[in-house]
């Protein structure tokens, strides 16, 4: 089974190879970079589901299945920020597109903020914890979280839930 990610994220092709290696016998992952057609920083569920739909479509060539990931942040009422971060995976085969989002968290009310007048959260969160390309490493989860979950872990989630209609295809009307 050839995968491309659509993302050169050492943290997002990481990911994608360990749930679907658990899946398949014979896999390939690679990292593709493609352009998400959203914002640096998606805010919504709108914009974050069509990052990673259009990250799964753009990376699909030579391949079984393409893989498109981007976190967002969403509104949530009665939040302390009024925003949690979720990501979203999509998984592509040509046909169907099939989506699953991860664990949310909250980011710290000053890194929202700053996102909001337009900063992104990584570069708020690499001077907040003075990691650089700590979305590319451990991950703000697993700073927030003092380690219990990393960002590997995090993004594990949401290839999983994408995963489940094609583990179950009668069930979803896929075969």
């Amino acid at each position: 089974m050839r995968v491309n990610v659509g993302s050169t994220n050492p943290v997002k092709v990481k990911a994608t190879a360990n749930v679907l290696g658990k899946i398949f016998d014979e896999l390939e992952v690679r990292g593709v970079e493609v352009d998400s057609g959203v914002s640096d920083q998606p805010v919504g569920l709108e914009e974050t589901v069509e990052g990673a739909i259009n990250r799964a479509r753009g990376a699909f060539s030579n391949c079984e299945l393409s893989v498109g990931i981007e976190s967002g942040l969403h509104r949530v009422p009665g939040s302390i920020t009024g925003f949690v971060d979720l990501q979203w995976c999509a998984i592509y085969d040509g046909d169907h597109v099939t989506l699953g989002v991860s664990a949310g968290f909250e980011y710290p009310p000053l890194v929202v903020e700053e996102v909001l007048s337009g900063r992104e959260v990584g570069d708020v969160m690499d001077e907040l914890t003075g990691v650089d390309e700590l979305g590319r490493k451990r991950g703000a989860v697993s700073f927030l979280s003092h380690g219990l979950l990393d960002r590997v872990g995090n993004t594990e989630q949401c290839v999983l839930m994408a995963m489940i209609p094609r583990m179950n295809p009668s069930l979803y009307g896929l075969e």
